[in-house]
């Protein structure tokens, strides 16, 4: 079993719903994949302990999802980049981090997004339909941002993403909803 980009879209996608009910064509509408993709991520996710079935529901498993991102994502899905390209911001470029970086001189990481508003050097999204899907959901953005300067950021983008992101699972965590 081998994990896949996907994979990791739709997890970060479930903390972004939070506790809510939810169904495997509503997530794969949301995420631009199809049924059957969504399904074998899960699968694929429950396999590698990175999701768990609590009370009949299946949930990202937190504290390993988080270790597995901060410790692992950048070695396992290493992102490539290209030439000038417009898109979406992402890494430390994109929100929530954008507020914590003063813009340098360099051309800022986007991911190629035709519909996108920004001009950067070209930064491969974990999932091809992360842009789209993060138009319509700005948690799961500010997630996928998050991973990507994980993925690709220097130390200290790095370092500011993993607290931020420790943050937001810990809301994940604390959502009384659970209950």
């Amino acid at each position: 079993m081998n994990l896949k980009p996907q994979d990791i879209v739709v997890l970060l996608k479930l903390v972004a719903i939070g506790k809510q009910e939810w169904a495997y064509n509503r997530l794969a509408v949301d995420l631009g994949m199809s049924p059957s993709e969504v399904h074998s991520a899960v699968k694929r996710a429950m396999a590698a302990n990175l999701a768990l079935q609590k009370e009949g529901r299946i949930v990202p498993n937190i504290r390993n999802l988080e270790e597995f991102l901060i410790h692992g994502l950048r070695y396992v899905f290493v992102p490539e980049r290209g030439q000038m390209s417009r898109g979406m911001l992402t890494a430390h470029a994109g929100p929530p981090l954008n507020q914590s970086f003063v813009p340098d001189q360099e051309p800022p990481p986007v991911w190629p997004y035709a519909e996108g508003e920004d001009r950067g050097i070209e930064f491969s999204p974990l999932y091809k339909s992360a842009p789209e899907a993060s138009e319509r959901d700005p948690l799961l953005y500010e997630l996928l941002v998050l991973v990507d300067a994980i993925r690709g950021g220097r130390a200290r983008e790095r370092e500011m993403a993993v607290k931020e992101l420790c943050v937001k699972f810990a809301r994940y965590d604390a959502d009384p909803k659970d209950n």
